[in-house]
C-alpha cells in the first residue's frame, strides 16, 4: 500500500461526519493528577486498567472514531493479554499517539512556550506504527497575555507543527495538528478571536511552505471563548465567533476540525460544539476530541474501583453520544438527564 492511500484510509476512518476522536493521551504527571482527584495513586496498573476500561466500551464505536494514546498505552495489555491498541482497532476505533515530548519556554519570546519532540520522529513514528498506530498529534500551545504570543511565539510554534505533520505524512501516519490557544487569564472573546486568527494563519503559511497535503489532516484547534476567569460565553456566542474566525484563516481543504475542550466542562463542550454545527455554515466537518470533558464522568464513576468499571463505561458512552449528536447538531440540554 503507497504512502498516499494509507494517509486517505485512515482520514476515511476518522472522518465521517458523525463521530469523533477520544484524547486519552494524558502524560504520566496529567493522568497523576486526574487520579489525585479521585484519591487514587497513579501506579502503571491502575492506568492500564482505566485505559483499558475506556477502549473495551461496548458501543464506543457508534460515536467514537480515534483514539489518542500515550506512549506507554501503546504497549499495554489487557488482562486478558489483548495489546490496547488492538482493543480499540477491533471495534473499528482507529488507534493514534501522542508524539511531542513536552514543553519548555521559548527562548527569546517571555511568557510563550515551544514544544519538543522532532528529533528521531520518523524512526519513532516506525515503531508506532508496528504497534497499530495510524496518526498523531502533537500539540503547541499559545498563552493569552498583554504581550503574548509575540511574533516569535507564532512562527516558531508554527514551523514545529508543520516540520512535525511533514514527517508524519512523509511516514504515512495522518498528523493533527493542535494549536492550543490557552483559556487561562481574563481575556475578552474578542481578544481570543484575534489570537487564534493570528495562530490559525501562521499555522496554515507554515504547513504550505513545508509541503503538507492539507487534505490529508486533521485541525485540533481551540474554540474561541472568554478567558476562564471571565464570565462565560453562551454557545451561541461562541459558535458565532468561532466559525467566523475558521472561515477566516482555514482552507476548506481541510477533511474536519476535531476541537479540543480546552478547560470546558463536559456539558459546555457539548453545548458549544452543538451551537457551532447548529449554524451549518461550515466547509469543514466540526467534531471533537475531547479528554476530559469525555473521560471526567467516567473517572468519577470509576473512582478507582474494578467493581465499578461497569458504572464508568456507561458514564463514558453517554457522554460520547451526547457530543456525537453535538456533531450532528442534535444535541439539546434535556437529554443530560435522560
Amino acid at each position: 500500500m503507497s504512502t498516499g492511500t494509507e494517509l486517505q484510509e485512515t482520514v476515511a476512518d476518522l472522518v465521517d461526519g458523525s463521530r469523533g476522536v477520544l484524547a486519552a493521551d494524558e502524560s504520566s504527571g496529567t493522568i497523576a493528577k486526574r487520579f489525585d482527584s479521585i484519591g487514587v495513586e497513579s501506579t502503571e496498573e491502575l492506568r492500564c486498567f482505566y485505559r483499558s476500561l475506556l477502549l473495551s466500551t461496548e458501543g464506543l464505536e457508534n460515536y467514537v472514531s480515534g483514539v489518542i494514546l500515550f506512549e506507554e498505552t501503546l504497549g499495554q495489555r489487557d488482562d486478558a493479554g489483548v495489546p490496547l491498541p488492538q482493543l480499540a482497532a477491533v471495534r473499528g476505533i482507529v488507534p493514534g499517539i501522542k508524539v511531542d515530548k513536552g514543553k519548555g519556554p521559548l527562548p527569546g519570546a517571555p511568557g510563550d512556550m515551544i514544544t519538543y519532540g522532532l528529533d528521531g520522529l520518523a524512526e519513532r513514528l516506525a515503531g508506532y506504527k508496528e504497534q497499530g498506530a495510524r496518526f498523531a498529534k502533537w500539540r503547541e500551545v499559545y498563552p493569552i497575555g498583554p504581550r503574548n504570543p509575540t511574533r516569535l511565539g507564532l512562527t516558531a510554534n508554527a514551523e514545529m507543527l508543520a516540520r512535525y505533520a511533514a514527517v508524519c505524512q512523509a511516514c504515512g501516519v495522518v498528523p493533527i495538528v493542535e494549536p492550543e490557544v490557552l483559556m487561562d487569564g481574563d481575556h475578552s472573546i474578542e481578544r481570543s478571536a484575534e489570537v487564534n486568527e493570528a495562530v490559525w494563519r501562521e499555522v496554515f503559511a507554515a504547513l504550505g511552505r513545508h509541503g503538507v497535503v492539507l487534505e490529508l489532516l486533521l485541525l485540533k484547534p481551540s474554540m474561541v471563548t472568554p478567558g476562564g476567569d471571565s464570565p462565560r460565553a453562551p454557545p451561541q456566542q461562541v459558535a458565532e465567533y468561532t466559525l467566523r474566525s475558521l472561515r477566516r484563516t482555514v482552507p476548506a481543504a481541510v477533511p474536519s476540525i476535531n476541537f479540543l475542550s480546552g478547560g470546558q466542562g463536559p456539558e459546555e463542550a457539548t453545548a458549544n460544539l452543538n451551537a457551532l454545527n447548529s449554524l451549518r455554515q461550515a466547509p469543514w466537518q466540526l467534531s471533537f476530541s475531547y479528554g476530559r470533558a469525555l473521560q471526567e464522568p467516567a473517572l468519577k464513576a470509576w473512582g478507582g474501583k474494578r467493581q465499578h468499571a461497569a458504572a464508568a463505561q456507561r458514564a463514558l458512552l453517554k457522554r460520547a453520544r451526547l457530543n456525537h449528536l453535538a456533531v450532528l447538531g442534535e444535541y439539546q440540554q434535556t437529554l443530560e438527564q435522560a
